[in-house]
């Protein structure tokens, strides 16, 4: 039968999901620096092996040694280990930049002045002294002096202990916790939202807490405390605070995870995903192809009278999704890109990589999309810059300034409807306004094109 204290160490395994090991490596540190604390010298690297079945609450079952390693034999000055302990106290209280925790001082830059110590007392011992204690002791080989406990720990001993091994413990849990979510990058979770703090929302994984930074939230999303949602496990890093999980709810991996849980295909590797590009909260393009004749991406992916994409829709809140055929035909691949719109002609520059592409006068708002978006998503999924011309030649939209053409518009409608409210003046109808808009592309002025329901 287990002792108690063994069945103690299983139940902390149990409750902070970490091994065995971890938890007797934390129990042998504690007494280590237990021992240091009531027993142990300034040039001692105190080690101990700590046998759970044998323990009986106080120094049974513990054996302590004095741990070091060999090395060849040196002068040294006469006043070299009170420099040394005068220096190493100076680094333990923080007050220089390098330490004495290896065999050797840190690799770290030396500050201009400073000595460099090569023999360190309490982790070396020479070869000399060695074989006083081991014979046939060599240099690299590890000495092992055994110290006996001469009573049981003291109280400050013992808080000394369990600052230690609470501190051990926390580091086994955020290294498995670290661990865990690590394997975890690139999958889509269900999550809770937890609490917002600033512009950071701070997400409830269970075990850890994840975040949704400014970046990786949707600008049209509310999140409160409470509110369920699926997003991707974007990266996970280890901080001096532990782990640190970001999540994101942006990222164009969410809308591909989305297809891959929804649509078998895509899963299965039948349908595969060429590209995507998105603008979180409002509209996605997503490029697919397949290599089987007999299935059609596009259907696979919209799924019977829509439901499949409309699942994923309503996990991205109503973000219009547009599925689209990837073709290694370039002009082809545009054209498909610019859906819905219908696309009489692609001239390709390929000089600046250029995509010229016409359409029909009744297709011009379809081709530019509300505020240049559809041309703008167009251009991030085929990886050209695509201009949008009547079929006179005349441009009328370009994707790198869509953006712009969209703020100067909204600008402009805001001057004109102050303007009218002050004198008096009827406000344009939206016949008015297309017949002004018509005009403005005849003369060759930059224009988003007609706003229509897309």
């Amino acid at each position: 039968m287990a002792s108690p204290i063994s069945q103690a160490m299983r139940q902390i395994c149990d409750e902070k999901n970490i091994s065995y090991e971890s938890v007797l490596e934390a129990v042998e540190s504690s007494l280590a620096a237990a021992f240091r604390k009531d027993f142990g010298g300034k040039n001692q690297n105190i080690k101990v092996e700590f046998d759970p079945e044998q323990y009986d609450g106080a120094t049974a079952g513990v054996r302590t040694f004095d741990v070091k390693e060999v090395v060849e034999n040196m002068e040294l000055p006469d006043d070299y280990f009170e420099r040394f302990e005068a220096a190493h106290g100076a680094k333990r209280l923080g007050l220089g930049p390098r330490s004495f925790q290896g065999a050797q001082a840190e690799e770290a830059p030396k500050e201009e002045g400073e000595e460099e110590f090569l023999f360190n007392p309490k982790t070396m011992i020479m070869l000399s002294d060695a074989r006083d204690l081991k014979p046939d002791a060599a240099v690299g080989e590890e000495i092992r002096v055994e110290m006996a406990i001469p009573a049981a720990f003291g109280r400050m001993a013992a808080q000394t202990a369990k600052q230690v091994i609470m501190q051990k413990l926390r580091e086994a849990e955020r290294d498995v916790i670290y661990q865990d979510f690590k394997g975890r990058e690139g999958e889509l979770m269900n999550v809770t939202v937890q609490r917002r703090e600033g512009r950071v929302v701070l997400i409830d994984l269970g075990r850890a807490t994840g975040v949704l930074l400014p970046e990786d939230q949707i600008e049209t999303e509310r999140y409160f405390p409470g509110t369920r949602l699926k997003a991707l496990l974007r990266e996970v890093s280890m901080t001096t605070k532990g782990p640190e999980i970001r999540l994101s709810r942006s990222s164009n991996g969410v809308v591909a995870a989305l297809f891959a849980q929804e649509i078998p295909e895509i899963l299965n590797g039948v349908v595969e995903i060429k590209n995507i590009s998105r603008e979180p909260g409002s509209r996605t393009k997503v490029a697919v192809t397949t290599n089987d004749d007999a299935i059609d991406p596009i259907g696979s992916c919209i799924g019977q009278r829509g439901t499949r994409i409309q699942t994923i829709i309503r996990e991205l809140n109503g973000e219009k999704i547009d599925v689209v055929l990837w073709s290694d035909d370039v002009s082809e691949y545009i054209k498909n890109s610019l859906s819905p719109a219908k696309i009489q002609s692609v001239e390709l520059r390929q000089s600046d990589h250029l995509a010229m592409v016409k359409v029909h006068p009744d297709q011009l708002s379809l081709a530019i999309g509300k505020g240049g978006q559809n041309v703008r998503l167009a251009a991030k999924l085929t990886g050209w810059k695509i201009t949008i011309a009547e079929e006179g030649g005349i441009v009328v939209a370009d994707s790198d300034v869509g953006e712009f053409e969209k703020e100067k518009k909204e600008t402009e409608s805001e001057e004109v409807a102050v303007t009218a409210e002050a004198s008096g003046d009827k406000p344009e109808t939206v016949a008015e306004a297309d017949a002004k808009d018509t005009t403005a592309v005849a003369n060759g002025e930059p224009l988003e094109g007609p706003k229509t329901d897309e």
